[in-house]
């Protein structure tokens, strides 16, 4: 996985709106209803990214895109999202994800090891609804600021509504990163291992994680919802095997939250 071919990805979700608004250009194409959905999630979830602590967290939860023939099934797994391209069964655009920092001395799993900066992920996003009832997606971003890495995921949900304002939902989930992210997060090197006592460990690339996830969402009113979720998260690969995770940590990641958001619906002429 490269830069090149990430760069590659999101070309092609952008080049694939512009054919889509065909030779009266893009500015015409962005004529007609459009949505923005925008709220937040509050969770319990490990404390940073391989450990056994849990603490609570809550971060943003943004969707925009236009508006389709056919009514859209969001998850929190969802990451900031501008949809380009929205044939009803088929969406894609680019999307962002807020990356937190990591202080070595929020945790003592964390003692010894370097700080992460915060940053963002950047790059592009497909989903495609093979029946009324089932959703796949899939990510892949860059890190900027925070790591200099690629990381890829890929969700699948199966939904049902149990009656007008209540729904269930759930699914696998699979992730995967480049070694320059395994490093960042997972990596120890010399100087680490000698502050930390932690074995060293020099990443590489592949699986990060594979689990599942679930949720039970109430739509108050038109433009309100609320949810309830957990996932569960099995370490994989580089993951699995730093010495960070199996010294201090634990390959099971665990998440249980709540999240609200509020629709607002608007017209470009």
């Amino acid at each position: 996985m490269t830069r090149r071919s990430l760069c590659a990805t999101v070309l092609l979700a952008v080049s694939a709106a512009t054919a889509e608004a065909g030779e009266k250009g893009f500015f015409d194409w962005a004529h007609g209803d459009w949505y923005l959905t925008v709220g937040a999630a509050g969770y319990a979830a490990p404390e940073f990214e391989g450990a056994s602590d849990m603490v609570f967290r809550a971060t943003p939860m943004i969707s925009l895109g236009k508006v389709g023939p056919e009514a859209r099934f969001t998850s929190r797994n969802d990451n900031i999202s501008l949809s380009l391209m929205d044939t009803g069964s088929f969406r894609a655009g680019p999307v962002g994800k807020i990356v937190f920092p990591r202080d070595a001395d929020d945790a003592d799993g964390l003692q010894g090891m370097d700080d992460v900066k915060g940053g963002l992920e950047l790059g592009a996003f497909a989903e495609y609804y093979p029946t009324d009832w089932l959703r796949v997606r899939g990510e892949l971003r860059y890190g900027v600021r925070a790591h200099d890495g690629i990381v890829g995921d890929v969700a699948v949900d199966a939904f049902k509504d149990m009656t007008e304002t209540v729904r269930i939902s759930g699914g696998p989930r699979l992730s995967f990163a480049s070694a320059d992210y395994f490093d960042t997060y997972y990596g120890v090197d010399a100087e680490e291992s000698a502050a930390s006592g932690l074995a060293e460990y020099d990443p590489g690339g592949g699986m990060r994680s594979a689990g599942v996830g679930g949720a039970i969402t109430w739509k108050a009113t038109e433009k309100v919802t609320a949810s309830l979720f957990g996932e569960y998260a099995r370490l994989l690969g580089p993951a699995a095997d730093s010495s960070l995770v199996k010294e201090r940590g634990s390959p099971n990641q665990f998440m249980v939250g709540m999240s609200t958001t509020y629709r607002f619906n608007f017209t470009i002429p």
